[in-house]
């Protein structure tokens, strides 16, 4: 006999997102890992000996200084065919003008503008943008070149700040390898698997997966499935980890034992190749003499990694009110103020809705934090309204800091009006937000060039909003539906 709910549900945890990923990987956030992909190439016990088994080269890859805290030091030992240093002077990389690190070069003394002379708009306001454009057909662009800075605060020569970008490609990166010195890429695929091979081993993310591409490790994407599109967040300060739990205790949200790091692999091949490197926001290119990926082994804690979304613990509240979404954060890279992040990654996934007595999709909300959000696939419960384009997957929306912001008019009409029973939220939906304490700037890219803002987005949203002021009113949800008044 079942005892299974009737209300179907999403996929099981245990089912992937990704049923086609045809690698093995290591499995553990943050541990230290061990792997050769020739048997006997790690040495043993020491890092760096006289001579290395295959005579390979030893190549250290350090993720924060030598004397950070055990706890927070980050470091991989790679035992390579040719090292790094065999490659010709950068000279600037041209063929993408829309990379920038500069967000905040305003003109103050001119208000009557709000975009400043390299055209980065600083507004106080909500945008909202349609599905970002994919290659048009004819066109041929890979993950490289199909790059677009879409808006972002600092800069990564002070290590402080962070820049959200948006990919669309239709094309395989052949003979060319990408680097970032600025931050840590968080890629979140929402159209077409992204075959990536590393130095560290090769690594397949489809939607409702993410990665995360540490500060300098080279790499270099494939696109089995064709046109992909997707979304990134690079942070210049810190990496990426796990938020503390506090009370909730030992486990849940995000399990270390779910992400997954690449085994070691490696080719032999001394043809040419191009490194691109993206350095103070800008993209620079150099010659190698054979391909990167040649590490025969490695071993530390400081490599590429993969989490899938479906594995999400979602803690939420059985009882009323609606929870901050912070409980709802994945992964994050704190700043130097006590429980603010440079920026929180945060999903919306399928679950339970049972709060009583409670409006239970988000409030209005005004927030020191800003807040942007994409959607991978699905129906946002808190903008379902198509009005003026619409919150689809491929698009996005930024609510800068302290701007208004909540349910559109027909998500207030639904979440007021509802039965409330236990309901499945956000099935077959997964939609997501990178929120930083920090402003945010806006490229001229973004705002002008993509052609998926909408201009109209806060009348579309909010502009049916009337009131609903009732003097006669006065007892709380339960007694007015218990008097009929609701």
């Amino acid at each position: 006999m079942s005892h299974l709910p009737e209300t179907p549900l999403s996929a099981a945890p245990w089912i992937p997102s990704n049923p086609k990923d045809p690698y093995k990987y290591l499995s553990g956030f943050g541990s230290h890992f061990e792997t050769e992909a020739l048997e006997g190439a790690l040495p043993k016990v020491q890092n760096s000996p006289q001579v290395c088994p295959y005579k390979a080269y030893t190549e250290c890859l350090s993720g924060t200084a030598f004397t950070a805290p055990r706890t927070h030091n980050l470091k991989a030992w790679l035992y390579r065919i040719v090292p790094s240093v065999g490659q010709g002077t950068f000279k600037p990389y041209t063929a993408n003008p829309y990379i920038t690190s500069d967000f905040h070069s305003s003109d103050p003394t001119d208000p009557s503008s709000v975009k400043s002379p390299d055209g980065v708009y600083n507004v106080p306001h909500q945008a909202r943008w349609s599905p970002f454009p994919l290659p048009e057909e004819g066109q041929s662009v890979d993950f490289l070149d199909g790059l677009r800075t879409v808006c972002g605060s600092g800069h990564p020569a002070s290590r402080h700040g962070l820049a959200i970008h948006v990919y669309a490609a239709n094309a395989d990166m052949k003979k060319r390898a990408l680097y970032n010195s600025d931050g840590d890429f968080l890629v979140v695929p929402q159209q077409g698997r992204l075959d990536i091979t590393t130095e560290f081993g090769k690594i397949s993310v489809a939607p409702n997966e993410i990665v995360v591409i540490p500060r300098g490790v080279r790499f270099s994407v494939a696109l089995p499935d064709g046109p992909s599109r997707g979304y990134i967040a690079e942070c210049y300060a810190g990496h990426y980890e796990l938020p503390d739990l506090g009370p909730i205790g030992a486990n849940g949200l995000a399990n270390p034992r779910d992400f997954l790091h690449p085994v070691a692999w490696f080719e032999e091949d001394s043809s040419a190749w191009t490194v691109v490197s993206k350095f103070g926001g800008k993209l620079f290119e150099a010659e190698l003499r054979g391909s990167p990926f040649n590490v025969i082994a490695w071993h530390g804690n400081y490599a590429p990694y993969k989490y899938d979304l479906q594995r999400f613990m979602v803690i939420n509240t059985v009882s009323y009110d609606h929870a901050d979404p912070s409980i709802f954060t994945v992964l994050t890279c704190k700043s130097a103020m006590a429980g603010t992040a440079y920026l929180d990654f945060v999903i919306f996934p399928p679950r339970w809705g049972v709060a009583d007595w409670t409006f239970r999709p988000p409030w209005y909300h005004r927030n020191s934090m800003t807040e942007f959000m994409g959607l991978i696939k699905g129906k946002y419960e808190a903008k379902e309204s198509t009005k003026g384009g619409g919150f689809h997957p491929g698009g996005a929306t930024l609510h800068s800091m302290m701007s208004a912001h909540g349910p559109d008019a027909l998500g207030f009409e639904k979440g007021s009006g509802a039965e409330l029973h236990p309901v499945r939220v956000a099935d077959n939906t997964q939609a997501f937000m990178f929120e930083s304490y920090l402003q945010f700037g806006i490229t001229k890219w973004a705002w002008e060039g993509s052609g998926a803002r909408q201009p109209n987005y806060m009348l579309d949203s909010w502009g049916e909003i009337k009131p609903s002021f009732d003097k006669t009113f006065k007892g709380t949800a339960a007694e007015a539906m218990a008097n009929g008044q609701h």
